[in-house]
């Protein structure tokens, strides 16, 4: 994706190389353990988006967790300036790249229904670990949104992952994790994380995480809205990596992967189909209305 020219964001920060204390283990009581929902962008760890304590124990398979922020509903302060945290090194720059464009599309997209776009914080974490909104930031858990302090947070040897683990190569396959993660702050600024988390309060435990295969397929669309509205800047294969990154990190290839067969009911993301046919129709509509709360699907 040709975005050598863009402007970088000015809305990040950087903890890499800070020291935080007290890891992600469970303390402080029940009032202070947040669970986050899901995986790492869909890949068997913790993360992508916290929908209150509530939660706790409510999902598994797939990899829930838990981890306990020192202080609820704060962040650690992030080093540096945005430019600083941007002119680390290349992924650090493209991230803050793509970060502007979702900002400038989702500007205008916003605009057009008289709307004023809100963008998200963007925070840099390193191997070592950072601390969110939410609670403890660790490379384990992979890109994640925060909702409570409406922030995207990173590691970017995630990508390496993303190319030697799963074989998504390519830098529109790093541009879709970012523009996933955007899709989640889209649905805090529209209040569908809120109605998620009332659906979810009173489901089953499968039938929470039906909800949440939706939140995610929605997020998945909308990284397609994004893209179809930046066509200009796409090249030849960008759209084929983005498919094959979703494809790659469906549930139901990673659970034939790593414990050989597939439990749907325990299902947080959807399945690679679902995954890729959630962004194709953001990439062929290139219109929000069309993400409906079911990935977009027809």
């Amino acid at each position: 994706m040709k975005l050598d020219d863009y402007r970088t964001s000015d809305n990040v920060g950087d903890q890499r190389g800070q020291s935080f204390g007290g890891g992600g283990g469970m303390g402080g009581g029940l009032g202070l353990i947040l669970s986050l929902v899901g995986s790492r962008f869909g890949i068997g760890g913790i993360v992508v988006v916290l929908l209150g304590a509530w939660m706790l124990g409510m999902f598994g398979g797939g990899g829930s967790g838990v981890v306990s922020p020192t202080q609820p509903g704060t962040t650690a302060a992030a080093g540096g300036t945005a430019t600083e945290a941007c002119a680390v090194d290349q992924a650090s720059r493209y991230s803050c790249q793509v970060l502007a464009s979702t900002e400038d599309t989702w500007g205008k997209i916003f605009q057009q229904s008289g709307q004023r776009y809100q963008p998200a914080g963007f925070i840099f974490y390193g191997p070592q670990g950072g601390s969110s909104g939410c609670g403890a930031a660790q490379s384990a858990m992979g890109p994640f949104y925060c909702p409570t302090d409406n922030k995207i947070y990173i590691d970017t040897n995630f990508y390496g992952e993303l190319q030697s683990r799963f074989g998504a190569a390519g830098d529109f396959a790093q541009a879709y994790v970012i523009a996933h993660e955007v899709g989640h702050h889209i649905q805090q600024l529209e209040g569908t994380l809120d109605g998620a988390r009332r659906a979810q309060a009173s489901s089953s435990r499968a039938a929470g995480n039906a909800v949440q295969v939706q939140v995610e397929l929605q997020a998945d669309c909308y990284a397609g809205v994004w893209a179809a509205n930046n066509r200009d800047r796409l090249e030849p294969g960008d759209v084929e990596e983005g498919l094959r990154a979703a494809a790659a990190i469906g549930d139901d290839t990673l659970q034939k992967a790593t414990q050989g067969r597939v439990v749907p009911e325990s299902f947080t993301h959807g399945t690679s189909a679902q995954r890729t046919a959630a962004l194709r129709t953001g990439l062929q509509s290139g219109n929000p209305a069309d993400c409906t709360f079911n990935g977009g699907e027809r």
